[in-house]
């Protein structure tokens, strides 16, 4: 879980008690004084988001084999971020644009870079759309799916200054306005708009192009997630963004009341962390920190923008 100032994390030990730490938001990018400007935050909570998602996933695992486990060290956290990067680019961003070309060259021939542009990004929908029904296959994924819910339900809650039990948590649906996957929606649909651009151009500057305009449709993407999770009130806004809560429908799934206990701890780690209260009648989950092998260093929190 998220706040402004730090983060707050809690794992289900395999012992089967909770195990919580929190972490200050003090990155160099986080004490900058642009770290709250319009654009440029949305790129802060990506890299936090990136970096700090990372590491507490692979940390997660540690004490997931604590028994047997070791601390993965910086080198690998950059390693594994750099390799994710670049599939996610390769596959999302480059695959639609070679398979666009290579079908339109076949079908109509060359020039017509308005339909290939068109097919690039009907394909790049069909791919992450069947990205995630593929994942969500695994049984992993689907308990991480899990958790994803209880998340948005707690924050739910939170919102509405519900106390932090299970049972008022259970009202609340699993998806949520400022979910991750609402962000990816927004950036698949503006790169779409946004490689437009690059229509008729050759590969190579195809291809650069669309890797140096990522950061700038993420950008984008989380000053819009912003706006629609502002005036989700009127009711175009609602018809507008309801393709990020119909994915959501993929990526988060209903809970048990244990994963919903740990969805709580976080929470009440990241409100402490923030100096912040829970609501009145909040159920205070019993944890313990961290194993100490596992949390030697500073760590963060799995998040998206929901937190």
């Amino acid at each position: 879980m998220r706040g402004r100032s730090a983060v707050g994390v809690s794992l289900r030990h395999p012992d089967g008690s909770i195990v919580s730490a929190s972490e200050p938001l003090n990155s160099i990018l986080h004490r900058n004084r642009f770290a709250r400007a319009p654009f440029f935050r949305g790129l802060v909570l990506l890299y936090e988001t990136l970096v700090i998602g990372t590491r507490w996933l692979m940390r997660s695992g540690s004490v997931q084999a604590e028994g047997e486990g070791q601390e993965l060290g910086k080198g690998t956290i950059a390693l594994t971020l750099i390799v994710t990067l670049v599939m996610a680019i390769g596959l999302f961003v480059l695959l639609p644009l070679f398979l666009a070309g290579v079908t339109t060259r076949a079908a109509v021939g060359p020039g017509q870079t308005l339909l290939e542009h068109l097919v690039e990004g009907v394909i790049r929908v069909v791919i992450f759309v069947g990205y995630l029904l593929l994942v969500s296959r695994f049984g992993d994924i689907q308990r991480t799916f899990q958790y994803h819910g209880a998340e948005h339900m707690t924050i739910h809650a939170l919102e509405h200054e519900d106390p932090l039990t299970v049972e008022s948590i259970r009202k609340y649906p699993t998806a949520h306005q400022r979910c991750g996957t609402e962000f990816l929606v927004i950036f698949i649909i503006l790169s779409i708009l946004m490689f437009s651009l690059l229509a008729g151009q050759n590969l190579w500057v195809s291809i650069v192009g669309r890797v140096a305009l990522v950061p700038v449709i993420a950008a984008l993407a989380y000053e819009l997630l912003r706006f629609g999770a502002r005036y989700r009130h009127h009711w175009w806004i609602r018809w507008l963004y309801l393709p990020g809560i119909w994915l959501q429908a993929i990526t988060t799934k209903q809970p048990d009341d244990s994963m919903i206990e740990v969805a709580i701890a976080s929470m009440r780690e990241a409100l402490a962390a923030n100096g912040e209260e829970a609501p009145a009648g909040s159920l205070d989950p019993v944890r313990r920190p961290i194993p100490t092998r596992v949390a030697e260093e500073p760590a963060g929190s799995a998040t998206d923008q929901a937190g």
